[in-house]
């Protein structure tokens, strides 16, 4: 079973535990809402536990897998792109997670993509929300 596979199937499971495993000590993790991306574990597993609560109806509907140049350095690396659906607030999401792999397999840097830009906007006021009420991110932001 690959990462993706690995890392698709705790998402299905809402297994937070299963994803610690899967991440590098240094993934970086892009977010349509957000500039500047969240950096280390810590961090990128408190807002997968944010992600995990927000989503409604969260489901994968395909796949792809290539090599595509990291945010990080530009080097191509072993890629995977998956394709979800969801709704937030009652806004219906469509968007990819695209996942870069380190040498040992983990992901290195993890990328998410929406539309629309009204979801976008439901997404990232429940995040936030989420990520202030677990301590993560100041209630400012």
């Amino acid at each position: 079973m690959t990462t993706a596979d690995r890392f698709r199937a705790a998402v299905d499971n809402r297994d937070h535990a299963a994803l610690e495993d899967l991440f590098t000590e240094d993934i970086r993790f892009y977010s349509p809402v957000k500039f500047t991306p969240f950096e280390g574990r810590p961090l990128v597993l408190g807002l997968f536990g944010v992600l995990l609560r927000t989503f409604e109806d969260f489901r994968y509907t395909g796949q792809y897998t290539g090599t595509a140049e990291t945010g990080t350095d530009g080097t191509p690396a072993p890629s995977a792109v998956l394709v979800f659906r969801a709704s937030v607030g009652g806004k219906q999401i469509h968007g990819i997670d695209l996942l870069h792999f380190a040498d040992d397999g983990r992901i290195k840097e993890f990328t998410v993509m929406v539309r629309p830009q009204s979801a976008v906007h439901a997404l990232g006021e429940a995040v936030f929300a989420g990520l202030a009420a677990d301590g993560l991110v100041p209630d400012g932001r």
